[in-house]
């Protein structure tokens, strides 16, 4: 197996295009992520200027929901939920959540430079470590199954482009 270039491709034979699986899963998960981090800052931008919402009644959460910020972040994640469905419907669910943990790095650096949230050399290490994981994650294809069914390990050695 050739370990020179991160550009894969598909195994011999396969019946659909290299190039249009991996282009639409880099595409579908940058809006995985951007839809995650968007959301999630707009949820606790919103959240943070109502104040606390705890409560068993649902007038507090329907309040919630009606405030710009708050409003902005739902259709934000409901935008991310669909995109993440449309992911999970080709890419392998071990492929899909390392790839958009990536939300979490960006979210992170968000939370610190516009939230004023302090974050410990700890987290910083934690955050570290899920950003290497994600960069072993991305040399790999995608998928590890097709309409064949399970890919061989033949297959996976020929996915390298030489």
């Amino acid at each position: 197996m050739d370990l020179r270039s991160p550009v894969l491709r598909p195994p011999e034979g396969r019946s659909w295009h290299k190039h249009t699986i991996i282009g639409k899963t880099v595409i579908v998960s940058l809006i995985v992520i951007a839809t995650n981090v968007i959301g999630n800052y707009a949820l606790k931008r919103g959240l943070s200027q109502i104040g606390g919402v705890e409560s068993w009644s649902p007038m507090p959460y329907i309040h919630a929901f009606l405030h710009p910020w708050v409003g902005i972040g739902v259709i934000f994640m409901f935008a991310w939920l669909t995109s993440r469905l449309s992911l999970l419907s080709w890419a392998d669910l071990t492929y899909v959540l390392p790839v958009t943990s990536f939300s979490y790095v960006l979210s992170a650096i968000i939370g610190a430079i516009y939230l004023n949230e302090q974050v410990s050399n700890l987290h910083w290490a934690g955050i570290s470590l899920i950003t290497v994981g994600i960069l072993l994650v991305v040399l790999t294809y995608p998928e590890t199954t097709d309409e064949h069914g399970p890919l061989t390990d033949s297959d996976h050695e020929n996915r390298m482009i030489e």
